[in-house]
């Protein structure tokens, strides 16, 4: 059977701006990204359905498809055992909420409303806003991690000066390193992956996954709820946040409720603001209805794009935005909404060149030996034009 997670027009307009260089289902919540997490439970390789500027970097492997499943959805047994009930010409709902529908689909095509509908009462993980990736960060580390040590040994931790704490809960891949550093995994696990490495006094809470390559600097502090994609360098404190590969916090600086993007950097000394003075909730720009919209929450923090930078001693505000390839730096709180390729920070924000922009997005790749391809360059050059249309 052919099965494509299907990204939905407004879906990727409300995850902005993650979903400017990848498909919704290639969004990593926990330990897996989306797809992964149905690819390890179906038992077989799912296509992109998603919008036609990454369809170089994200190829479909069909042209037509059997299922179509929605892409903000992360499973759980009952979601997958309704999905397979599911017959011909069938569709599975909840409320006005799409989850998916069997039959013959063409590539381009959207669900059709018009077939029988099936309603699906049980709970779901919908991944609505950018912010939901944080707030379901915990309970996805705790599925996502008893999915890929089922039946597993753990490699041993030979430093006899590292504390841990609920050992049982705590999986080293091959060749991590790890030195006088406590590990404390009795409210929730520990995932780390091959070759990554914790240095001396450094202190992490499950649940959290570091991954492969990645570094935990000296005395650095990492709270429940934090997952490191690979090739990163961590330092400073981090509570309940998400970072994408070869993305860097590597100094002293605070990052709470937060998501970061692929080949990102914040500067020494970087803080984020995760909690208004007086309490109220956190509004966070909404792409969808190009407005600021109410979260519902008190502890919300900094969503970045891509390639973006922050210089040192940067202070972004509660509920700030930052596009893709933006450059933030200055002294004060820079706005609420940084757009893709900015350059500036609270005096000026100018419009980063975009020749400039990528002779920095190919020397930061080279440093980790990837190729910049042209296909790259074309998916930020169709940012970059559309940024300075919007704006």
């Amino acid at each position: 059977m052919n099965i494509a997670l299907v990204d939905l027009p407004d879906q990727r307009s409300r995850l902005f701006p993650l979903t400017l260089t990848r498909p919704i289902s290639d969004l990593k919540i926990g330990i897996l990204s989306i797809r992964e997490k149905w690819e390890k439970r179906l038992g077989q390789s799912l296509s992109f359905v998603t919008d036609d500027s990454l369809k170089a970097l994200f190829p479909p492997i069909a042209e037509s498809y059997d299922l179509i499943i929605n892409a903000a959805l992360c499973p759980d047994e009952s979601l997958i055992h309704a999905i397979q009930n599911l017959r011909m010409d069938q569709s599975l709902y909840q409320n006005d909420l799409f989850i998916a529908a069997k039959g013959g689909f063409s590539y381009s095509q959207t669900p059709d409303i018009s077939e029988e509908k099936v309603s699906y009462e049980d709970p779901l993980t919908h991944i609505n806003r950018a912010w939901d990736m944080f707030l379901n960060n915990s309970e996805e580390i705790k599925k996502d991690f008893d999915l890929l040590t089922e039946g597993k040994t753990s490699a041993k931790i030979e430093d006899p000066h590292t504390i841990v704490y609920g050992a049982e809960n705590v999986f080293l891949e091959e060749g991590v390193k790890i030195k006088a550093a406590i590990l404390n995994a009795e409210k929730g696990p520990i995932y780390l992956a091959k070759d990554a490495e914790i240095q001396e006094g450094a202190t992490i809470r499950g649940p959290f996954y570091l991954g492969e390559g990645s570094r935990i600097n000296m005395n650095a502090k990492i709270r429940e709820g934090s997952t490191i994609g690979p090739g990163c360098k961590i330092g400073g404190e981090i509570s309940n946040s998400i970072l994408y590969g070869n993305s860097n916090k590597a100094h002293d600086g605070f990052l709470g409720n937060s998501v970061l993007g692929e080949w990102c950097n914040l500067g020494a000394d970087t803080n984020n603001s995760n909690l208004k003075n007086n309490y109220s909730n956190v509004e966070m720009w909404d792409e969808l209805s190009q407005d600021y919209l109410d979260t519902g929450l008190q502890f919300c923090g900094l969503v970045m794009g891509d390639h973006s930078k922050a210089a040192i001693n940067t202070m972004f505000n509660t509920g700030t935005t930052v596009g893709v390839c933006a450059n933030v730096y200055g002294a004060g709180f820079p706005k609420k909404r940084i757009p893709s390729f900015t350059w500036g920070g609270v005096r000026s924000m100018l419009v980063y060149d975009f020749d400039k922009a990528m002779e920095t997005v190919e020397i930061v790749m080279d440093r980790k030996n990837r190729s910049f391809t042209d296909e790259d360059r074309k998916l930020l050059k169709h940012i970059y034009e559309t940024n300075s249309k919007a704006s």
